[in-house]
């Protein structure tokens, strides 16, 4: 199933490779991404979209980006993605 994760990130070198590569170890394909700066330039979202198995895994891995310095605030944006379609 299809999960679409939103985070606000600090916008910093080398935040995108870190968590990209928390997807990685866990062995979690992104299927799509997307990164942007809002309106402080300090601050960046991010739009992940994540094929997963089991819903565990999407658990595991929002626990483990909330454990990143960087990250601001995780949102799964799943169930509002499925109620507009």
């Amino acid at each position: 199933m299809k999960r679409t994760l939103s985070l606000l990130v600090n916008n910093q070198l080398g935040v995108l490779n870190r968590l990209t590569n928390l997807f990685l170890r866990k062995g979690l394909n992104i299927e799509s991404l997307a990164v942007a700066p809002v309106n402080e330039s300090s601050i960046s979202l991010m739009t992940i979209v994540v094929n997963v198995v089991e819903e565990h895994e999407v658990e595991k891995i929002k626990l483990q980006l909330d454990k990143q310095i960087d990250v601001i605030q995780i949102t799964d944006i799943s169930e509002q993605i499925a109620l507009t379609n």
